[in-house]
Parts: C-alpha cells; sequence; structure tokens
C-alpha cells in the first residue's frame, strides 16, 4: 500500500505537469475569422530548434478544403494551403509572447511581422496579431482539445 503523503505528491505533480502542458501556446488551434466569427482552420503550431514554427493541418472553410495558394508568386504558386507552414521562425520574449518576421496569409498572400500569447484571462485562447507597417490586427484562436 502506498503512504498517503506519496499519493498526494505524486497527484499534485501531475496536477501541476498537465497544468503547465495546459498553458502552451503549443499544440493545435482552431483559427476563427474576426470579421465573420467563423471557423477558417486548424493550425498546428509546434517548437524546432527552440523557435516557433505553424502549419496549415486542416481547412474548415465549407467548399475551401482543397484550396490552393492562387495568389501566391514564386515556389508558392498554387500549392495546397492543407500542410503549408504559416509561421516562422518565432522566438519567445521573456514576457511569454512570440515574436517573428513571417505569418503568411495563403489568402492574400501576404507576409506580416507577428506577435502570439496566450490569453492571460484563458489559456484556451490563443492571441495572434499581424503587423504592416503600424498597422495590425488581432485574431483569437481557439486550442482544439485533444
Amino acid at each position: 500500500m502506498i503512504d498517503k503523503t506519496v499519493q498526494l505528491s505524486i497527484f499534485f505533480t501531475l496536477f501541476i505537469s498537465m497544468s503547465i502542458s495546459a498553458q502552451s501556446v503549443f499544440g493545435t488551434w482552431k483559427t476563427i475569422d474576426d470579421r465573420t466569427g467563423k471557423p477558417k482552420g486548424l493550425i498546428e503550431i509546434y517548437e524546432k530548434d527552440g523557435l516557433m514554427f505553424g502549419k496549415v493541418v486542416d481547412i474548415l472553410e465549407e467548399g475551401k478544403e482543397n484550396k490552393v495558394c492562387d495568389k501566391c508568386d514564386g515556389d508558392l504558386k498554387d500549392k495546397p494551403v492543407k500542410g503549408m507552414e504559416i509561421i516562422t521562425g518565432g522566438e519567445k520574449n521573456n514576457d511569454g509572447e512570440w515574436k517573428g518576421k513571417r505569418l503568411f496569409d495563403p489568402e492574400q498572400a501576404m507576409t506580416f511581422r507577428f506577435k502570439i500569447w496566450l490569453n492571460p484571462d484563458n489559456p484556451d485562447e490563443l492571441k495572434v496579431r499581424g503587423y504592416l507597417a503600424f498597422i495590425y490586427r488581432t485574431q483569437t484562436w481557439l486550442r482544439v482539445q485533444g
């Protein structure tokens, strides 16, 4: 039989590790169109070599499931949006925000500087802000439970 102190210790260790993992920006997120309020796609955000990356893993808009980047130039021209890397090389700041120079919007074929952070009031909401010069737009993405 396991001592009660050991049981409590195991319980708290598991609880804390689950809380910490739930606080991560990494995982799968549902994008919501900030103009229509409708879901657009699923983005997997992951870490590679200490940097943040993100790719489209599914398109949720009806009729656009097999969308290609027809407005894109170069290597991305007419490539499928599903599987496309849209966040590249984000770096973490001391305040928990991730910033970078490449947040790609395949719908507009535009690249933005970005800042990404968890909503401090709800860790299941990701704030994604794209900058173009001094103009910015912020979307709220929703965590997909796993």
